[in-house]
């Protein structure tokens, strides 16, 4: 292993890790369009800058840098990369490490004296968590035209403030719609600490994906009758909050029976007092399944319960698909191809599932042929202060990361 990328792995690491961080929990909150994603946006192009790499900036805040050796073609590029924003009060790896080890396995294919015959391009998407805007993957769905810019500019913060306004504060230059560099872009190979145990219990540093489960984001607005908290018998209430809390506890029951993930994490209530029966409960459920079919029988049982709950305490309840997006089967001829190029150094390279979203299913989805790589997680846990990789296994991963690249640019 390069001792000069080992370096800069280790130091790049030291330079993003004061950055978003909280004081009290020690989680990181590093949202899309702030003071906070500006220093990250310039530590990225900082390094591209040290690096000699051409960064290119789409009207939709994602960043793409560009290594073209002389001789390579213009196109049929290898993009790697990953995000640098993060959910509230989230871990240092899911995004980040996938962007430090492209920019580590650039390092590493220079020290090797690799030629490519193709570019090498790393990106770093925006608003991949979707924890400002409620649109995961919104920057790769702009990129790629899944998302229309008609529907984007619709989008608001928790406070209100549309997504161009937020933009424009940043100091960019929104123009939303699908990125010229994407027609440059032969292949995505995506690094991503693993949010979840099954290389752990594997007993393996890395492996690859084969899929990502269908999943989305649905909103939960459940309206009822305001009232005085003490004076309001309980039999003449009509309080969503009821309705919810059923609603919640039933999502956990189904998606405990059959084997699938329902989550709602986030809630706004109004009028928000203590001594007052609400007159509006919004909350978003987050559910995932193992097929299609499987998601779509998770949603409509929990609406079905929810309704009917809702009947039950005289509260209304409106269910919004704000987000969905199908399975993906990554490229198996391409995750084939890197398993047999790795195989030599680490052996058998487990493919697994996974059930988190990311920019690769986004691209996968749009026709571009797509493969991820997992570094291991020690403890299983993502999107939590607790996140954690360690730094033998994230070196690891640039090692694979860089052999799999020079299979693919050789």
């Amino acid at each position: 292993m390069g001792t000069s990328m080992t370096d800069g792995f280790e130091q790049m690491w030291r330079d993003l890790a004061p950055l978003g961080r909280s004081a009290v929990s020690g989680g990181y909150f590093r949202q899309p369009f702030t003071s906070v994603d500006s220093e990250l946006r310039s530590w990225f192009v900082d390094q591209c800058a040290v690096r000699g790499l051409q960064v290119e900036a789409d009207g939709n805040g994602n960043l793409v840098a560009w290594w073209s050796p002389s001789g390579s073609a213009a196109e049929d590029a290898v993009l790697i990369g990953s995000h640098l924003d993060s959910v509230l009060d989230g871990g240092a790896y899911d995004g980040p490490l996938g962007v430090v080890s492209s920019l580590a396995a650039v390092d590493l294919l220079r020290e090797r004296g690799v030629a490519p015959s193709r570019p090498i391009a790393v990106g770093a998407f925006a608003e991949e968590e979707g924890s400002r805007f409620g649109i995961a993957c919104l920057g790769s769905r702009l990129a790629s035209g899944s998302t229309t810019p008609e529907a984007a500019t619709e989008l608001r913060d928790r406070d209100g403030l549309p997504l161009m306004d937020a933009m424009s504060s940043a100091g960019l230059e929104p123009a939303l719609g699908r990125a010229e560099w994407l027609d440059r872009v032969g292949t995505y190979f995506e690094l991503h600490v693993e949010q979840g145990r099954d290389l752990v219990d594997r007993d393996a540093p890395v492996g690859l994906a084969t899929r990502i489960w269908p999943h989305g984001r649905y909103r939960f607005d459940f309206t009822g009758n305001a009232n005085h908290a003490g004076t309001t018998r309980m039999e003449d209430r009509h309080d969503p909050m009821l309705s919810f809390a059923m609603t919640a506890l039933g999502a956990d029951r189904v998606a405990l029976a059959s084997g699938q993930r329902a989550t709602f994490g986030r809630v706004e209530v109004a009028p928000n007092g203590t001594n007052a029966i609400p007159s509006r409960v919004t909350a978003w459920l987050d559910a995932r399944g193992d097929s299609e079919t499987q998601l779509l029988r998770l949603v409509s049982e929990i609406k079905r319960q929810g309704a009917e709950r809702a009947d039950r305490d005289g509260t209304r309840l409106t269910v919004t698909a704000e987000s969905v997006s199908g399975e993906v089967a990554f490229d198996p001829l391409l995750t084939s191809t890197l398993r047999d190029g790795l195989a030599a150094s680490w052996g058998e390279v487990p493919v697994i599932p996974t059930m988190a979203g990311h920019d690769a299913g986004i691209l996968a989805a749009a026709g571009v042929p797509t493969a991820m790589l997992f570094v291991r997680n020690p403890t299983g846990v993502s999107h939590s202060p607790a996140e954690h990789a360690e730094m033998a296994d994230c070196l690891t991963g640039v090692e694979a990361l860089a052999e799999a690249l020079e299979v693919l640019v050789a």
